[in-house]
């Protein structure tokens, strides 16, 4: 499966807070951080526009460990 070409903001967003993510702070870009039961943190930053591009969403992945497949699943669900 692919990532999708221009994906909607909000629905991005969704995907992430279902994988664990809330969002920290909103400005120009979005930040957003998960917690990991054994205490670590995980950052992740996307830019705030209206649609995300698909290299960006694959980079957002590969930067805070989640699986395409697992992104992919659920932003379908979303």
């Amino acid at each position: 499966m692919k990532f999708p070409k221009d994906a909607p903001k909000q629905k991005v967003i969704k995907t992430l807070e279902s994988l664990g993510f809330t969002i920290v702070r909103i400005g120009t870009h979005i930040s957003m951080i998960r917690e990991n039961p054994e205490g670590t943190k995980i950052p992740l930053t996307m830019p705030n526009h209206d649609t995300i591009k698909g290299s960006t969403l694959r980079v957002i992945c590969r930067q805070s460990g989640i699986k395409r497949n697992d992104f992919l699943e659920k932003y379908q669900k979303v």
